[in-house]
């Protein structure tokens, strides 16, 4: 089966070939993957290359945090992929985005402030959780509208954190002005 898998704006091309073999862009990888339920972590060995995350469902996207990085995934089959390119929609982020935390810890940093505009991936909110530091990133060009944390707020998971809109719905007129 192909999907067509968008990550942070990039686009690859994954086949999967048997139980332990992928494709991706034309190149072959040995993997081995699994789930660890203890730790709600996944644990991909990608041609004996071992590494782990934490993954999580939001509307039609993955989160997907390692290594400290938080990435945005869309996966969709062929069929899917093409519509959503003649619709337009694929990848695109609209309206109020929420960036909310992918899993408990500890605010290490707050490097953005309402008001602000920010352009996709730039730091918004440092998480240090299970020892590490994670970078939450701006999933689209906007304006900083709430901040909800303080650096060395204790948050949970899925909290919010900020919100970023359009900058069109920052410069709405209000309604009853002339």
């Amino acid at each position: 089966m192909k999907y067509i898998t968008t990550v942070n704006d990039q686009e690859f091309i994954i086949e999967i070939e048997q139980d332990n073999q992928i494709v991706v862009n034309g190149e072959r990888y040995d993997i081995d993957f699994q789930h660890l339920p203890e730790a709600d972590v996944l644990s991909l060995l990608l041609d004996n290359r071992s590494l782990e995350a934490v993954v999580e469902a939001r509307d039609d996207v993955w989160e997907v945090l390692t290594k400290g990085e938080l990435y945005t995934v869309k996966v969709q089959d062929e069929r899917a992929y093409r519509l959503s390119k003649a619709r337009g929609a694929a990848g695109e982020v609209t309206g109020e985005a929420q960036i909310k935390s992918p899993m408990p810890g500890l605010i290490v940093a707050v490097p953005i402030a309402e008001g602000q505009t920010v352009q996709k991936g730039d730091k918004v909110i440092i998480l240090e959780s299970m020892k590490m530091e994670n970078e939450l990133r701006a999933p689209k060009d906007g304006i900083v509208s709430r901040v909800h944390v303080v650096q060395g707020a204790s948050v949970e998971k899925d909290q919010v954190l900020a919100v970023i809109i359009d900058p069109e719905l920052d410069e709405a007129p209000i309604v009853g002005e002339a």
